[in-house]
């Protein structure tokens, strides 16, 4: 399994990952990669905050990797904060595609919010894009979000895991859910010629 070359992803999904990158980065840090990504028509421009699917999924991954390679090896520091920053404004933004419902969640064990979260992104990729194919594995001490569409390295080429934004959404997701730091590791990546990208979910950190 690979990466479709027709491959698009949402307005809104594009629009919370520049404007997170722009809290990060700064305006000006935020044109200066999206001019370096070939992505002009983004600069002072937002895509519209709506589910349509209309952005090319190898934009998206250009994207990330314009952050690469304009910060070094700090780039994915700063990826895995716009990760975090895009969660929040999906949660504030998009509340009710992701389903979320905090009070209900405080009644439910740890593992059980980490897993109605994780299912919560699943279902708000899945039906905003019938191209998305994600999903949760369970498997008994492990909990992992897995998706075999992933956008963030469409088309990119690397011998090692390069998902750094997933990293921080998830991580973000997860902390929101329980009120814990838990450690995230994406075990397999697309870019490496994996048939998915697949992130664990480790142990608290605090």
């Amino acid at each position: 399994m690979g990466h479709r070359e027709d491959a698009v992803i949402v307005n809104t999904i594009v629009r919370q990952a520049l404007a997170a990158a722009e809290e990060v980065m700064g305006t000006n840090g935020l044109n200066a990669v999206l001019r370096l990504s070939s992505l002009d028509s983004f600069v002072n421009n937002l895509p519209p905050d709506n589910l349509e699917p209309a952005i090319k999924a190898t934009e998206y991954a250009q994207f990330n990797q314009a952050i690469e390679d304009f910060y070094g090896r700090g780039g994915r520091g700063m990826l895995k904060r716009i990760g975090k920053a895009s969660f929040q404004y999906a949660i504030n933004e998009q509340p009710a595609l992701l389903g979320v419902a905090g009070a209900a969640l405080k009644l439910l064990p740890q593992k059980q919010r980490i897993k109605f979260i994780l299912n919560s992104m699943v279902n708000a990729l899945t039906k905003s894009n019938a191209q998305v194919e994600a999903w949760v594995e369970d498997e008994g001490n492990t909990l992992a979000y897995v998706e075999a569409s992933c956008a963030i390295c469409h088309s990119r080429k690397s011998d090692k895991e390069i998902c750094y934004l997933y990293l921080g959404s998830l991580g973000e997701a997860i902390e929101w859910a329980t009120g814990k730091t838990y450690e995230i590791t994406e075990t397999h990546c697309m870019a490496k010629d994996d048939p998915h990208c697949r992130f664990e979910v480790g142990e608290a950190l605090e």
